[in-house]
């Protein structure tokens, strides 16, 4: 009997390969990325494909001085690829495109879409009219069209997730273009936000992360400045959420309210990653950073005074324009008072488009790799001071999935303390899935990880566990990319066999 129009074949449905550079908001707009691809038909590339998908995405960063460098190297070595592979397609995002627009597709005519930060949405839409009209797709939406967390997803992790709670910034730092790139500061709506976070705690996730180019400064779009505070305080409202974390703060925009609602909110993890760029007041001036010394190191004080175990991070910039040794020494001196559990430290590097690029007193190379030597070397003997604290404590660990490269031939599990701590600890007798949470004793400290060698305290299978298990069954279930009948919209369906052949700037 006939079918009419419904086509009785198996399709082999097309691959797609996302890779992403840069801050935790290009990661988490790349997990919206595989979502929207996979709404529309398309299916994940194994692992390792390295460029052998049907769809290539590129999420890029502008950050670096060599961002393009490294775009352009990777898209010529799929230009041959390409060649041998009528149909395949790549794309380009994220902030680099949002900047060069049609720079991409005059060096790299194979390019088949150019997209920007604000309209990551119309990506299959522009595949599928790339490929109807044979032509590049160049499209970069001015304003932001839709947050990211109202797109499909396809998330990395069955226990953690990613929330957007704004996008944009408002500052106007002299060393970051992405401002320019990511356009003012619009907040979210709260009520979506915790709609959201309430949907992903009924899915099995147990830990989120609140994600903003500046994160506290939300509520500015209303004129409430303890808008976070109040959301953090709302977060802890929500039964089955076990952890809350965010990233990352401005110290313009710390203020009390938001110390006592971190210390107050006991899914509010006691960790901090803040940026201080630098220690010297000359240099913050220069950046354009809206605070000195004193008030950074005050605001670390008054959280510790809260927090007493609380984890404190940052990000520092060595070699900035105009930096003297007595510049450089004020920063050491900070990183002394401050003690932070760990320190992203950066060798200051021309970012294009930027007012820094252009300021006299550029720092020579070997200056800057001095400097920033000896900042390492300072930050990993606090670190491991840091951490040698935590030697006999009993910590609460929620088992990770990917996190130690050598649990195999150690024979032990990771994950993350509250703090955010990386802990090495025995594999219990019992069998635990990431998301489960184990208590162990801490034996022994490095200045990157902990170690619990002893035999666990305690195991607590989770929500998170049970999701991480469901979500690994189903895929090896799922016959990887065969279905019948008809592709999703947007997924090209297979060409005839005779013509067929991848913001620390707070």
């Amino acid at each position: 009997m006939s079918s009419g129009n419904r086509s009785e074949a198996v399709d082999v449905r097309k691959s797609y390969e996302v890779r992403t550079y840069g801050c935790q908001m290009n990661v988490h707009d790349s997990e919206r990325l595989s979502g929207l691809l996979e709404d529309a038909g398309y299916v994940r590339a194994p692992e390792g494909s390295d460029g052998d998908a049907d769809v290539v995405v590129f999420n890029t960063c502008a950050v670096r001085e060599n961002a393009d460098n490294k775009l352009y190297g990777n898209l010529g070595r799929l230009a041959p690829m390409k060649t041998k592979r009528p149909g395949m397609q790549i794309a380009v995002g994220g902030c680099l495109a949002q900047k060069d627009r049609d720079t991409i597709v005059a060096r790299a005519p194979w390019v088949d879409v150019v997209f920007g930060t604000h309209n990551i949405g119309k990506l299959p839409v522009l595949l599928e009219r790339a490929r109807i009209q044979e032509e590049a797709q160049i499209e970069i939406a001015e304003s932001l069209e839709a947050f990211p967390s109202t797109l499909p997803t396809r998330r990395e992790s069955a226990y953690a997730a990613w929330v957007s709670i704004s996008v944009g910034c408002n500052n106007t730092c002299t060393f970051c273009i992405v401002p320019a790139l990511r356009g003012k500061e619009k907040d979210r709506r709260t009520g979506d936000i915790l709609a959201e976070i309430e949907a992903l705690v009924a899915e099995g996730v147990s830990e989120i992360t609140l994600l903003g180019q500046n994160v506290n400064a939300y509520g500015s779009d209303i004129g409430d400045r303890e808008a976070f505070s109040k959301l953090l305080r709302a977060c802890g409202r929500i039964e089955g959420l076990e952890r809350v974390r965010f990233t990352s703060p401005h110290p313009r925009d710390f203020t009390d309210d938001v110390i006592a609602a971190m210390a107050e909110t006991p899914n509010v993890m006691p960790q901090l990653h803040m940026p201080m760029q630098s220690g010297s007041d000359t240099i913050l001036k220069a950046m354009r950073r809206s605070y000195r010394q004193e008030r950074f190191l005050g605001i670390i004080e008054k959280v510790r005074a809260a927090m007493p175990d609380a984890a404190i991070s940052t990000d520092i910039i060595v070699g900035f324009p105009g930096e003297t040794e007595e510049d450089f020494e004020q920063t050491m001196h900070a990183v002394r008072e401050a003690r932070f559990a760990n320190a992203f430290t950066f060798q200051y590097s021309k970012r294009p488009g930027t007012p820094a690029a252009d300021m006299e007193g550029q720092i020579p190379k070997e200056v800057v790799q001095e400097r920033y030597m000896r900042l390492s070397v300072l930050q990993e003997e606090i670190s491991w001071s840091e951490n040698k604290k935590q030697v006999g404590r009993t910590l609460d660990v929620m088992v990770a999935e990917g996190e130690g490269r050598k649990d195999g031939a150690t024979h032990r599990l990771s994950g993350r303390a509250p703090d955010n701590r990386l802990v090495h600890f025995t594999k219990p007798d019992q069998d635990v899935r990431p998301g489960d949470v184990v208590t162990v004793e801490i034996s022994y400290a490095a200045p990157h990880h902990l170690l619990a060698e002893g035999a666990p305290v305690g195991v607590r299978r989770t929500r998170s566990g049970d999701a991480w298990e469901k979500r690994n069954a189903a895929a090896a279930a799922k016959p990887a990319g065969v279905m019948l009948g008809l592709p999703g919209i947007g997924a090209p369906a297979p060409l005839p066999a005779a013509s067929a052949p991848g913001c620390g700037c707070d």
